[in-house]
């Protein structure tokens, strides 16, 4: 019996503990669904072929549109019953960076629909589902790219010595973008539809080049100054190379897509650009992705241990994969198949261990788990 002495527990109250597991899930978590689709994306356009490659990519893909919807959901009952948490999550300059990952993953999973997934569900249906996740995950990104930044400025209280590699999260969604728009274009009438997308996709991809290239020194100078991140955040020193990989994977597709879309002499600029641009920002990444191998090693000889960080480890690397697919495919030097191959090889692994551990994590309840103090 209710009585004044027992009140009936507020609707909003019993709604919160009845989704207390979504409590702590934040935007991080769309790591996780950008982490699997590129393992599908990278691989169905690896240059070698063996059976069955095509068939695990697609299963892959089909594992990313399933992680998609979960994780949206989860964000979502996590909105409406935990808004004050949400809102804390905004407020934090450590965590709200991470709400580029949302439109990074609707842009990734929407690519591998239609680079594999139309296997499976047919190419009508690929291209219906890629032109929303496109859609909505460009807006979202562009979003995203500029209100971050904005809460950092007015909102967030960041002192000179924490400056972290998520920061370029947000402002990498819109070269994620550039990097698959073309995939639309023979979808679009000729003439102004194609030209007015692969011209918003270059702009997209100067967007977040002249970003990334204004918050690079602030990252690399923190590291300088201050010393290597905490352990659990070491990580996040792959996310680097995310801008690095997605730009020059770009760049090549932006070579393939111009002829028949521009006038000759632009496409053949695009074409000697994918060269000119891709193969030195590639040599800087194998530089960083060296630096970031030495960190982290020395990371777990701290005794980092897991925690979602460790996508960090699949997205970044994966964007380098498809970056050395297209100047393969461009230069025709077998040294980029190799070295497309062997980042692949990377990038599974990484995926696997990542995968196991959150998995691991969801099913005995660890995760997803209250932030806890870093320790250097």
């Amino acid at each position: 019996m209710l009585t004044a002495a027992h009140p009936a527990p507020a609707p909003t109250a019993v709604s919160a503990a009845r989704w207390a597991t979504v409590r702590h899930l934040g935007p991080n978590w769309y790591a996780a669904v950008m982490g699997t689709a590129i393992v599908a994306n990278a691989g169905a356009t690896l240059p070698l072929s063996f059976p069955g490659l095509r068939t695990a990519c697609a299963a892959i893909w089909a594992l990313s549109f399933a992680a998609l919807l979960a994780v949206l959901t989860a964000r979502a009952l996590h909105w409406t019953h935990h808004r004050d948490q949400a809102r804390a999550h905004l407020l934090d300059p450590a965590t709200a960076p991470f709400y580029g990952c949302l439109p990074m993953a609707l842009l990734a999973v929407g690519g591998g629909t239609m680079l594999v997934g139309q296997d499976w569900i047919g190419a009508e249906a690929a291209l219906a589902i890629d032109t929303v996740l496109f859609t909505v995950g460009t807006l979202t990104g562009l979003t995203a790219a500029v209100a971050v930044p904005y809460l950092m400025v007015a909102r967030h209280r960041i002192e000179p010595g924490e400056a972290s590699p998520v920061w370029l999260l947000p402002v990498v969604a819109p070269m994620v973008s550039a990097a698959l728009g073309p995939l639309l274009l023979p979808h679009l009438p000729p003439g102004a539809w194609q030209q007015t997308l692969l011209l918003a996709c270059y702009a997209m991809f100067g967007m977040s080049l002249l970003a990334t290239l204004v918050m690079l020194p602030l990252i690399f100078a923190r590291l300088v100054t201050t010393g290597p991140l905490p352990l659990a955040l070491t990580p996040a020193l792959f996310l680097v190379l995310g801008p690095l990989g997605q730009s020059t994977t770009a760049a090549n597709k932006f070579a393939d897509a111009a002829p028949g879309v521009l006038p000759a002499s632009y496409a053949d600029g695009f074409t000697a650009f994918a060269i000119l641009y891709g193969v030195p920002v590639t040599g800087f990444a194998l530089l960083w992705l060296a630096l970031a191998v030495a960190m982290v090693a020395r990371a777990l000889r701290g005794g980092m241990r897991f925690s979602m960080t460790w996508w960090a480890f699949t997205f970044p690397v994966g964007t380098c994969v498809t970056g050395a697919e297209g100047l393969a495919a461009h230069t025709g030097l077998p040294v980029f198949d190799v070295l497309a191959v062997a980042l692949y090889v990377v990038l599974v692994a990484a995926w696997a261990v990542a995968a196991l551990h959150t998995t691991r994590g969801v099913l005995n309840g660890r995760l997803p788990a209250p932030p806890t103090p870093v320790r250097a």
